[in-house]
């Protein structure tokens, strides 16, 4: 475990798997955002069993710059989450932090506890690729209403976002409009993904096919986070409609 992620993440007391400490908890009553110039992102990338009422998160990322943490629902199977960080941490430059849990309420928790007391709301702001735009997106929505499903509270109170879809066409992607197209046009780096298509997310979960489950899902939030981090230095500030995640009451 890289001395880097280590100031990323603090314990999770749940269980006895250490999270890296993320940063410092700050809380603030602002309804607005910080400016966009004093925030750095954070990557957010869920995958799950399917599109149907009876399909569950299977897994959920963070990524910065500092590193990355990817959170496995098993739905009860076993998995060694020290061989699975291990063999992750090799497409890592600072390293990745795996926590392993039974059940889809087992992850909203695991993300409700990292993002409600160790994203710092004055540091970061949230983003995803194709979370949620003014159009509708995934990530987001299906993390809402997994929400309501087990009465989790919403995890993301007074965390800023701005998704990556909503400024790419601020650049020429010869009409790529999916993130691993895209990233392939303005980036074009080599990924730890081993799927061809996001489909084989699924199968990898329902065939407890931990390793590349769990790849697939690190090069996700990677690409978000790079494609973040481009759009910083090129796309103007306007164009990343930033928005508080904060539910009103």
């Amino acid at each position: 475990m890289s001395e880097a992620l280590r100031g990323w993440y603090f314990p999770i007391f749940r269980s006895q798997h250490l999270i890296r400490k993320l940063h410092s908890v700050v809380h603030t009553s602002c309804v607005e955002p910080p400016s966009m110039g004093d925030l750095d992102p954070i990557a957010f990338d869920i995958e799950t069993s399917g599109f149907g009422n009876e399909s569950v998160l299977t897994v959920a990322g963070f990524a910065s710059t500092l590193g990355e943490i990817v959170i496995l629902n098993t739905a009860g199977r076993q998995a060694n989450s020290t061989d699975l960080e291990q063999r992750l941490t090799e497409h890592s430059a600072q390293g990745v932090d795996v926590i392993v849990v039974d059940d889809e309420v087992g992850l909203l928790r695991t993300v409700e506890e990292i993002a409600t007391d160790r994203l710092n709301s004055d540091r970061h702001y949230l983003t995803a690729y194709n979370g949620e735009t003014w159009k509708g997106g995934f990530d987001l929505p299906y993390l809402r209403t997994a929400c309501i499903a087990h009465d989790v509270e919403w995890p993301f109170l007074n965390m800023a976002y701005a998704d990556v879809f909503e400024f790419v066409d601020r650049f020429d992607t010869h009409d790529e409009k999916g993130l691993v197209g895209v990233y392939r046009e303005l980036i074009g780096k080599e990924s730890c993904d081993p799927f061809e298509d996001s489909a084989e997310a699924v199968d990898a979960f329902d065939n407890a096919e931990w390793e590349p489950l769990l790849l697939h899902n690190l090069a996700d939030i990677q690409r978000t986070l790079e494609l973040a981090m481009l759009g910083e230095r090129y796309v103007p500030r306007s164009d990343f409609k930033m928005k508080n995640l904060s539910p009103p009451n």
